[in-house]
């Protein structure tokens, strides 16, 4: 051992949401739509979802292309530079190129000066991972601005015919810039608590992997995702409201610090359920993008917090506990302070 000391950056730091921003999807899809393909009926959606309509993309809105909107919004929120950013992380299970990422193509595209660029693949609870890679890579000093993006093309990978699957996914993108708070009281992003339960790998997955899909005894087709909606729905109400309550707990915060509830919109029974759970004061606002929106996995925490602010059910300074949930069953939740 030759006793030199390799240097580290020991400046403690604290990271916080600097800014938001989403793209949807020009065209709505109604309920009126879907029913035919799936036996089904508006009143039957509603009821089972809360879903009235849902966005699905057209050819030119990839996923490339809504990232890159979300993000250019979300920056120009945080007041950032496209140069000032050091990584950008895109959490999505559907870009359709194994190589490269996602995110290497939006980092050039957004006008980054070579930042680091990698996806995430963690379904419905990617955006909340991505939050946390980006706030500790800010509190460590590894990046000092960060971009995360949550975006999907669900509709590609949605078979229509699906009684189970067809009304619920949807496309879009939300993105937010993680930054370096005024000072460590200042602190903006709350300790993760995340996980998985392989054991119920099953209960949300790609049917056929791309091999079977492609070549398979009945022809080329996408693959195309499957849920066990029961088993999801009993272990999404219950379960992830222990994981939020620990969130809760990590942050050091109660349900009656918070203002804002921003959970994974999957479906309005699983929201609702979870409130119950939480028991959430009646003055917190909670999160109900997925009536219009749909279920947009990774991206829906960031739409449904840019919806909020839209709609001034949420106010900038808010506390807010996040929490992602899906296939995996992978999940993960925090508290953060509203950019």
């Amino acid at each position: 051992m030759n006793g030199v000391t390799i240097q580290v950056d020991r400046e403690p730091r604290a990271s916080r949401v600097l800014g938001i921003g989403g793209y949807r999807p020009s065209r709505s899809v109604t309920n009126a739509e879907i029913v035919d393909r799936i036996d089904s009926s508006d009143e039957w959606i509603r009821t089972r979802s809360g879903i009235e309509s849902r966005r699905w993309a057209n050819d030119e809105e990839t996923v490339v292309a809504m990232s890159l909107a979300a993000a250019r919004k979300a920056l120009a929120d945080a007041g950032v530079q496209p140069e000032q950013v050091d990584c950008v992380i895109v959490s999505t299970v559907t870009h359709l190129f194994q190589t490269p990422s996602a995110a290497a193509e939006i980092a050039h595209k957004l006008g980054t000066n070579r930042a680091a660029a990698f996806d995430v693949s963690a379904a419905c609870a990617g955006f909340c991972y991505g939050l946390s890679l980006a706030s500790d890579m800010v509190r460590a000093g590894t990046a000092r601005h960060v971009v995360v993006i949550g975006v999907e093309r669900l509709s590609d990978l949605t078979d229509k015919t699906d009684r189970s699957t067809a009304f619920l996914f949807a496309d879009g993108a939300g993105a937010a810039v993680v930054g370096p708070a005024a000072d460590l009281g200042e602190a903006g992003i709350g300790p993760v608590v995340w996980g998985s339960d392989g054991e119920h790998l099953d209960l949300i997955r790609q049917k056929e992997d791309w091999r079977d899909a492609l070549f398979g005894e009945a022809g080329p087709s996408m693959p195309h995702l499957v849920m066990e909606g029961n088993p999801v729905f009993r272990w999404a109400s219950y379960e992830m409201a222990k994981v939020a309550q620990e969130a809760l707990t990590a942050a050091g915060v109660t349900v009656e610090d918070l203002d804002v509830f921003v959970p994974h919109q999957a479906n309005m029974r699983i929201t609702d359920a979870m409130s119950r759970q939480l028991k959430l004061p009646e003055r917190v606002a909670v999160a109900r993008d997925i009536a219009t929106q749909g279920n947009t996995s990774a991206a829906s925490i960031p739409l449904a917090i840019e919806r909020m602010l839209e709609t001034g059910e949420a106010q900038s300074g808010d506390l807010a506990l996040i929490i992602g949930f899906g296939a995996g069953l992978v999940y993960a939740g925090q508290v953060i302070r509203i950019p």
